[in-house]
């Protein structure tokens, strides 16, 4: 199932396509060309990639009256280790910087330290002087906004903000900066937003802005209670699951003791912990014929 927090960044850096020259430039240090304007670019690098893989957000900064590419920025929103990504990161940046002949940087955004740290490695393409570092937008590079003003002018900023810094002392101010900023969003942005930051805020903040609020809170937007609903899903399924592995199990552990037979302690410990119901259901079958329990974990054929 996709992660909840990972789909809400990829959609801030897709309502505010402006988002990743900020960040690059406001909260990174980073230098970004002049631009009239920041578009969205489709994302699905098929011509050279597999077509599973595409990257999160690229964006385009365009310039001047015939509104060229000035450059482009790969966003890859990233919450884990995940060992393939210094071979198709470089893809992605290729792939977009001959598309659009431009610049094109790579931004990855995080929201965990650690994994801030790893997205910052180099990446060594083998070839001589050709290396890869991912410019990385963690938690330390999202500013906290508190001010109400800011929070008007970039909604996405100060939900990001919350995101980052939800946990911190900083929480309640960023959470009333938000309520600020609430007025001018979209009914679908209110509600995906307002979904964001209370997830975000520690439970002091999320009480205080819930006080202000004047009423209890529910998921609203649709986009929260898709993936919301596919979360209770999930967890009911993975519940009937565990239960037919128990269940499986004590029939294993029954049987066996049924039959007069003494059960070991690390035989009933690996039975107990036994995740894969094939390998019950086998253990089920043996049961019957063994005259040791021992003998239950002695693989067939041995």
């Amino acid at each position: 199932m996709l992660s909840v927090t990972h789909e809400a960044l990829v959609e801030l850096f897709k309502n505010r396509p402006r988002l990743a020259a900020e960040m690059l430039h406001d909260a990174l240090g980073h230098p970004v060309p002049a631009f009239t304007e920041a578009r969205v670019d489709a994302s699905d690098l098929t011509e050279i990639v597999p077509s599973d893989r595409r990257a999160d957000v690229i964006v385009v900064l365009l310039a001047g009256e015939q509104e060229r590419p000035a450059m482009a920025i790969v966003v890859e929103v990233q919450l884990g280790v995940d060992p393939d990504k210094p071979y198709v990161w470089p893809v992605y940046v290729t792939q977009t910087r001959a598309r659009h002949r431009c610049p094109t940087w790579l931004l990855a955004v995080t929201v965990d330290a650690e994994i801030a740290r790893w997205c910052a490695r180099s990446i060594d393409m083998g070839h001589p002087g050709l290396t890869l570092t991912p410019l990385v937008l963690g938690p330390a590079g999202v500013p906290v906004v508190t001010d109400a003003e800011q929070a008007k002018a970039a909604p996405e900023v100060v939900v990001l903000s919350a995101m980052a810094h939800g946990q911190s002392e900083a929480a309640e101010g960023i959470g009333v900066a938000f309520l600020a900023a609430v007025a001018g969003l979209d009914e679908e942005r209110r509600d995906l937003y307002w979904d964001l930051v209370l997830s975000s805020l520690n439970e002091a903040a999320r009480r205080t802005l819930e006080a202000m609020m004047k009423s209890g809170y529910e998921y609203q937007s649709e986009f929260a209670r898709s993936y919301v609903a596919k979360g209770v899903e999930k967890g009911r399924e993975e519940g009937r699951q565990l239960g037919l592995l128990e269940a499986k199990a004590q029939a294993v552990l029954a049987f066996l003791d049924a039959r007069g037979l003494d059960i070991p302690a690390e035989v009933r410990e690996r039975v107990l912990a036994s995740i894969d119901i094939a390998e019950l259901d086998g253990w089920v079958r043996r049961a019957a014929v063994i005259s040791d329990a021992r003998e239950l974990l002695v693989p067939t054929g041995s």
